[in-house]
């Protein structure tokens, strides 16, 4: 008897250390991806030019890292915060930990006017800092590390543009076993080739991807996309006054854009970005989304088409979404 507690002592013994082994490892030999490259590039206006369009109306980055104005309809940014960050994202809104978008304009102190232009491209692409330490993938970096390469240093181009705001952001703080998972999640990125880019199908598959259309308009389950449900909506968006889900963009007939044709849908994005609809004002209590309307309204008609074009060309998902329930509803449910 006791040879075999001894043999069961020394498994145990063995398990905890395999177990404090495999710790150690994710803990300080990940993320594994590139050292930051060494980036030297001109920021022509061609350049700051693209990637103000892109962070504005495609990748929507000025979208997180700014103040958004929730007294109007898909809270459009408040002028002059481009980029100051603070934006949080918590276990309210079932994130697990809380995550703050950090401020991205030049302030050497509490912005990135510190970072090298490749520490930049890095954080776009893999999702590391400075310091080469995860990001939680609410910013959607899997999709921005296929972009273009003209693409990304466009993006960091614009960004170095911004004026620079003093805005200390809290530090985010992912909770137990996430922190250890969020080592594990960035990868060297896979950028697209300009070449693959030269038909309408892939233009707009391009655009729908780095636009991370189907990181929201899929549903999920334990924070992962549920397989062979891309587009079909239903991500749930807990917000104050209810919660949110993202509509169904596949091309079902019944529950998708199926029945949409191509000017109903830039239409749709184009009607967001008139004066009156960014004048509008909703009540407090009253129903808003965050979609950013606002911003992918400014996106070129070219794009919209191109965008549609590829949703039209995905296998169509019967996905019926209840777009919103009010509070009072969703605590009745619990």
């Amino acid at each position: 008897m006791k040879k075999l507690f001894k043999i069961i002592g020394f498994i145990l013994a063995a398990v905890v250390v395999i177990a404090a082994a495999g710790v150690l490892y994710v803990r300080f030999a990940l993320p594994n991806v590139d050292p930051a490259p060494a980036l030297a590039f001109d920021k022509t206006d061609v350049l700051v030019a693209r990637g103000k369009y892109l962070a504005n109306h495609v990748t929507v980055c000025i979208d997180c890292h700014s103040e958004r104005d929730w007294s109007r309809f898909s809270g459009p940014v408040v002028p002059h915060t481009e980029g100051k960050g603070g934006e949080r994202f918590s276990h309210e809104m079932g994130f697990p930990g809380t995550f703050y978008a950090r401020n991205i304009t030049s302030d050497p102190e509490t912005g990135i006017g510190s970072w090298t232009d490749g520490e930049i491209y890095r954080a776009i692409t893999t999702g590391v800092n400075k310091e080469g330490e995860p990001f939680f993938p609410v910013m959607p970096y899997p999709s921005y590390g296929k972009m273009t390469d003209t693409d990304i240093r466009s993006i960091i181009a614009y960004i170095r543009t911004l004026a620079p705001i003093k805005n200390p952001v809290p530090d985010s703080k992912a909770d137990f076993p996430m922190n250890l998972i969020l080592r594990t999640m960035p990868v060297h990125s896979t950028p697209t080739k300009e070449t693959a880019l030269n038909d309408v199908l892939a233009k707009g598959k391009y655009l729908a991807t780095i636009g991370a259309c189907a990181d929201c308009h899929t549903p999920k389950e334990k924070g992962a996309n549920i397989e062979g449900m891309d587009f079909a909506g239903g991500m749930e968006f807990a917000m104050p006054i209810g919660t949110l889900r993202s509509a169904n963009i596949s091309p079902d007939k019944s529950t998708g854009i199926g029945n949409w044709t191509e000017e109903d849908f830039v239409k749709r994005f184009k009607d967001t970005a008139t004066p009156e609809a960014l004048a509008k004002k909703v009540a407090p209590g009253d129903f808003n989304t965050i979609m950013p309307w606002s911003m992918y309204g400014g996106m070129e008609e070219s794009d919209l088409r191109a965008i549609y074009k590829y949703l039209m060309s995905l296998e169509p998902i019967k996905h019926p979404i209840e777009k919103f329930t009010p509070a009072e509803k969703t605590v009745a449910r619990k």
